[in-house]
């Protein structure tokens, strides 16, 4: 209980320090309906399906080690998962358009809390080990990703620091993994 009151005043600080840039990227986006169309957009293929379509593709863009690279990327986006439902559940910070009523929330949520930006984590990682393992790939791919992060805040979904720490985690677990079954990706 005590880390959790701890991660609470923390929390309560950053959200009053990011709420000003938080309202400025959300109301400029709200602004202009093409931008909150995209990144809508962005943000539902963000949900998975963008991940899932890549995954399943992966062993027809490169049969010599595309199958080994999905069933990788397959089990470290389940890993990402537990990992940043553990941390919401844990830390408990609430969005930024539940704390401040005048942040207008672009698209409903998944899940009730902001900290880490799942959707962020999970682009982080797969985009890492895309850079890892298919760099030319990677490229084509990085404008998504920069999208999915960029529509968490746009979106009013989350604060700077969520995205941040997504991009951090995720990016980390994806070099990780890479790293620690590299074998399998050489050997297919």
């Amino acid at each position: 209980m005590a880390s959790t009151s701890k991660a609470s005043r923390f929390f309560d600080l950053a959200d009053q320090r990011e709420y000003a840039l938080c309202q400025s990227i959300n109301n400029q986006a709200v602004r202009f309906r093409p931008v909150l169309d995209y990144f809508r957009v962005v943000s539902r293929l963000g949900d998975g399906w963008f991940w899932y379509a890549l995954i399943l593709t992966l062993p027809l863009i490169t049969p010599a080690h595309g199958p080994a690279l999905a069933i990788l990327m397959a089990f470290t986006g389940l890993t990402c998962t537990i990992t940043y439902k553990c941390l919401k559940r844990w830390l408990i910070r609430e969005r930024p358009f539940i704390s401040f009523p005048a942040i207008n929330c672009g698209t409903p949520p998944l899940d009730r809390y902001s900290f880490p930006s799942g959707h962020t984590l999970h682009a982080a990682c797969f985009q890492a080990m895309l850079f890892a393992a298919m760099p030319m790939l990677a490229w084509w791919v990085l404008p998504f990703t920069l999208s999915v992060a960029a529509s968490r805040v746009v979106l009013g979904l989350h604060y700077p620091s969520d995205v941040v720490a997504g991009a951090l985690i995720g990016g980390s677990m994806g070099w990780v993994s890479v790293l620690m079954f590299e074998g399998m990706l050489v050997a297919l």
